[in-house]
């Protein structure tokens, strides 16, 4: 640590009121930690609370953390690691880790963003500046850190996303109303429940319920059971994608629609209505589409084709004859206006300047791991491939990584800003994450993702015609 962090931090401990005013903040709290470690708490101009924790030994990067997703009315306290484990491991490594609370809860990216600026900015006052600057989160957060590393690189030196919704917020949607679009033609094609443009919360429970309803009495026999598993498929939803979940074989095909339907009554519950409806206030109206969208097309490229093919066989139904009743079925339009806000606030270009680095668990069923494959192809058509890397643990759930395999990233991200060279090879994270948490496994994995089922980007702005 410079002898003028130091200083800083030790007038941190002894007195809050010799911190320089703040015009960014209402209020700050600061105590000791350990001997000179730093712990700071405040509140942000936005009403945004932060977390600061710089350890006596600060080796000079500071880590700005963005949190997940968290639904409106949810406790939405400031977090700046992913866990505790990783949290206290990081500073034990000589990391100042920080990150705030966003001023609101939701589809927040608008206050996510300013918020995390204004809080790494707030560090820069109280401690210098810091040697290495490096942007990561975690699922939603995935997306702010990744929204930082395009519009505001000079504020940064390299990116982590960890299972990261990089795909951006208007192919998020388009994936996200592909599941139920075919739950309902399928399972309730005379039922009129509402998929979009919900005038409030209490409409889109409603629809919500209904649909889990029937999806519910379909899950009772063979023939529903196919039908859920090609909605699945069509979001790419795995056939292991819990860690509470047995692993099913390989051609358990019964045992891994079990699995899917489990994260389809949870998208259900979620993410596909009350979730959507926040995200619809905010853009003033429906951002997705399913115009022009052969599914046919989508199903055979779908990571789990051969289990629902199988499915249908055993149920005696034709796989061919419900594809061309989704491609027959009145479709859903966008709201060109909400289409543009999202684009505007939530789509990405591909575009980096600095190095990013993402990592993904296999078996995720939130924000399946073919997100990468559209951030990929944004990145190569903006020339930014050799920035990128990603690589894969072979496991289920989201975010189900362990503190070594995080740390592991982190280690390798600096390595490249170090070095100017990239090592994601399987066995050097294995490698890393054995050596920084000996007890527990080392996961990472050789695999390529399929493609995503609808991406949607601004370095292709011809994808946003199909609306």
């Amino acid at each position: 640590m410079s002898p003028r962090v130091r200083a800083l931090t030790a007038a941190a401990v002894l007195a809050v009121a010799t911190l320089p005013a703040q015009p960014a903040t209402a209020t700050a709290t600061a105590a000791a930690v350990a001997d000179d470690d730093v712990h700071i708490e405040g509140r942000l101009a936005s009403g945004a609370t932060y977390l600061m924790d710089v350890p006596a030994s600060w080796n000079g990067t500071v880590l700005l953390f963005s949190h997940g997703y968290r639904p409106p009315g949810s406790p939405n306290p400031a977090q700046n690691a992913p866990s505790p484990d990783t949290r206290t491991r990081l500073l034990d490594e000589g990391y100042a880790l920080i990150g705030s609370s966003y001023a609101t809860t939701g589809w927040a990216v608008t206050d996510a963003v300013p918020d995390q600026l204004a809080t790494l900015r707030l560090f820069t006052e109280k401690f210098g500046t810091a040697r290495r600057t490096i942007a990561w989160g975690q699922s939603y957060g995935g997306l702010v850190t990744t929204r930082i590393a395009e519009r505001h690189p000079d504020r940064i030196d390299g990116s982590l996303s960890m299972c990261g919704l990089v795909q951006g917020g208007v192919a998020n949607w388009n994936s996200t109303l592909d599941p139920v679009f075919a739950l309902r033609t399928l399972l309730a094609p005379d039922s009129g429940i509402q998929l979009t443009g919900f005038k409030d919360p209490a409409a889109a429970q409603a629809a919500a319920s209904a649909l889990a309803a029937k999806a519910g009495d379909a899950q009772r026999t063979p023939e529903g059971r196919a039908r859920i598993a090609l909605a699945a498929a069509l979001h790419n939803i795995p056939g292991h994608n819990d860690t509470s979940q047995p692993k099913p074989g390989p051609a358990d095909w019964d045992a891994q629609q079990a699995n899917q339907y489990q994260a389809v009554a949870g998208l259900l519950r979620a993410a596909a209505f009350t979730w959507r409806q926040e995200a619809e206030s905010r853009s003033g109206g429906n951002p997705s589409w399913n115009t022009g969208t052969d599914y046919t097309a989508m199903f055979h490229r779908s990571s789990v084709y051969k289990e629902v093919t199988e499915l249908y066989r055993e149920a005696g139904l034709s796989l061919r004859d419900d594809l061309a009743a989704l491609n027959r079925a009145p479709r859903v339009g966008a709201d060109p206006q909400a289409v543009r806000r999202m684009s505007r606030t939530s789509a990405f270009t591909g575009k980096l300047t600095d190095p990013q680095l993402n990592i993904h668990t296999t078996g995720d069923a939130l924000i399946p791991v073919q997100s990468e494959s559209a951030y990929r192809r944004a990145a190569t058509a903006a020339g930014s491939s050799a920035l990128l890397r990603q690589a894969y643990v072979d496991g289920p759930g989201h975010c189900t990584f362990t503190p070594g395999e995080v740390l592991a990233a982190v280690h390798t991200l600096e390595q490249r800003l170090r070095t100017g060279r990239w090592n994601t090879s399987p066995g050097a994270l294995n490698a890393l994450a054995r050596k920084l948490n000996p007890s527990a496994e080392a996961r990472y994995t050789d695999y390529r993702p399929a493609a995503y089922p609808r991406p949607y980007d601004l370095a292709h702005p011809a994808d946003a015609t199909a609306r």
